[in-house]
């Protein structure tokens, strides 16, 4: 069975590339593990809600659901004290939300536990797979570029507490791989099913992923051709609906407006000459390539 995983930034820029990037900048760096924090916490409640939706079966998923919850609240955990001893914010991260992008493209409205449970399930567990699979590539990259930074009494502890994470996150995956495998073996119509479901949620999470990165000129119109795209992984019949639905928030992306205000008065308070030599045409001109990214960071 074909195996999917999360692709780069505009096809571009992988984690490597970013984290590098992240690590040398302290500010970016602590909001960057808030992310992290809030990502876990936030994920708690949500497959709390879950479990709920189950209501008991199938029992052997709602066991491995509750394990789950416990390993995210523990990851919640260390990620909060060690924002704390370094000083950092433990509030909501600025900028667009990951979470609730993701949460805005899932198709809800046409799943239901109760009418097919098979269908739900495929559908939540291949949702799950694909950010956790995004997390382990992350916190492995996260990792990496620690190991290249300056060995900093500061940069040490976190490399450590994200090294703490990464090999549970990496059991999520595998959890969730077995279960999509062995529901995958059911019959032809399932395995059909879960390829079906590992596309969409894939597109689901690359949509949802670029709008919390990409906030330069023409970012509404990027999240528009995300948006068809996830749509063309749905039957025909689903395909007007959705789009009705959540085409205006896409293109208006009211959260955008306020993200591009809040990194331009960030960028300006921290060095007016950089913001005009750097931000500014970065923001007009968007991500054009890796190799002239990497480049302006370089600088």
């Amino acid at each position: 069975m074909t195996v999917t995983y999360p692709r780069k930034f505009q096809n571009a820029l992988s984690a490597r590339d970013i984290l590098k990037q992240v690590v040398r900048d302290r500010e970016i760096h602590l909001i960057t593990l808030n992310r992290y924090r809030y990502s876990e916490q936030r994920s708690c409640k949500d497959l709390t809600n879950l479990i709920e939706q189950l209501n008991g079966q199938p029992r052997e998923l709602v066991r491995e659901l509750s394990h789950h919850v416990a390993d995210e609240a523990r990851h919640a955990m260390w990620l909060t004290d060690l924002l704390v001893e370094l000083g950092a914010n433990v509030g909501k991260p600025p900028g667009g939300s990951y979470i609730d992008e993701f949460e805005r493209l899932l198709d809800h409205e046409h799943q239901d536990p109760a009418t097919n449970l098979d269908d739900f399930v495929i559908s939540v567990l291949a949702a799950i797979n694909i950010t956790e699979k995004r997390g382990c590539e992350y916190f492995s990259a996260h990792i990496h570029a620690l190991k290249q930074a300056p060995q900093t009494a500061e940069n040490i502890k976190i490399r450590e507490a994200i090294a703490k994470i990464l090999p549970e996150e990496a059991g999520h995956v595998r959890w969730g791989n077995r279960w999509l495998a062995q529901l995958a073996d059911k019959s032809p119509e399932h395995r059909q099913k879960v390829v079906q479901a590992k596309n969409k949620y894939a597109a689901i999470e690359q949509a949802a992923f670029e709008s919390g990165m990409d906030i330069t000129l023409g970012a509404e119109l990027r999240r528009v051709v995300n948006l068809v795209e996830v749509a063309n992984n749905m039957p025909l019949w689903q395909r007007p609906q959705y789009l009705m639905e959540r085409l205006p928030q896409t293109l208006l992306a009211p959260e955008l407006q306020f993200t591009r205000i809040q990194a331009a008065q960030r960028a300006w308070q921290r060095d007016p000459q950089a913001f005009m030599e750097k931000f500014v045409p970065m923001f007009l001109n968007g991500i054009k390539s890796r190799e002239k990214t990497l480049s302006k960071a370089e600088k």
